[in-house]
């Protein structure tokens, strides 16, 4: 909390999804409990990313049901378009890409980075 405005904090940056910072997108947001509890309270937060800078901020003063420490975050239709404008702006590995299909299942698009994939523009 600071000022009475809960902050959730995420792995996830603007170097990852830049839509948000640069032209003010909205990506429908759901919370995956950590122990399945779900929770019947709704809170007004605001989703900030891992960059520490002041447009790091995926989406300000929703409502969701109550985020603890643990659960995940799913920022729905990122998408292709989401991984094009990405980067690795200050040396951030992007993250894989993950399909979960409706019957439930996932599948892996697209690998996460790995410090080699970074470092081969460099040698």
């Amino acid at each position: 909390m600071n000022y009475g405005r809960k902050y959730v904090g995420t792995d996830l940056g603007f170097n990852v999804l830049t839509r948000p910072v640069m032209y003010n997108s909205h990506h429908d947001i759901e919370i995956y409990k950590k122990n399945d509890d779900f929770s019947d309270i709704n809170e007004e937060v605001t989703i900030v990313g891992n960059i520490c800078e002041s447009g790091d901020i995926l989406a300000e003063n929703i409502v969701l049901p109550q985020v603890d420490e643990g659960d995940v975050i799913g920022v729905l239709d990122a998408g292709a378009y989401g991984y094009v404008m990405s980067s690795n702006y200050n040396n951030r590995l992007r993250p894989a890409e993950i399909l979960i299909k409706e019957n439930g299942e996932i599948k892996i698009i697209r690998r996460r980075d790995t410090l080699e994939d970074l470092m081969r523009n460099y040698l």
